[in-house]
């Protein structure tokens, strides 16, 4: 049996870094992880509120919040040789 280090070691030799990270869907992952990053570097790793209604409201003023503030100031990247 494989592991799966060794079979993402093939797939980059194979087809490259870009080709294994679509097939694998790593760049969603890798995305999802540094917005969960802000999040908590914006509004702390714990809630607020006690009951279960008004900690749904919090953080959904939260992530509103951080998307937008995300939308308007995500830095572009551009491929350089």
């Amino acid at each position: 049996m494989i592991s799966a280090k060794a079979e993402a070691i093939d797939m980059i030799a194979k087809g490259g870094r870009m080709a294994w990270q679509k097939a694998t869907g790593y760049g969603q992952r890798s995305r999802g992880e540094a917005q969960i990053g802000r999040y908590k570097q914006f509004n702390g790793s714990v809630l607020l509120s006690r009951k279960l209604e008004t900690q749904t409201t919090e953080t959904k003023i939260a992530v509103k919040a951080l998307n937008r503030m995300t939308h308007l100031g995500r830095a572009t990247y551009e491929r350089v040789a």
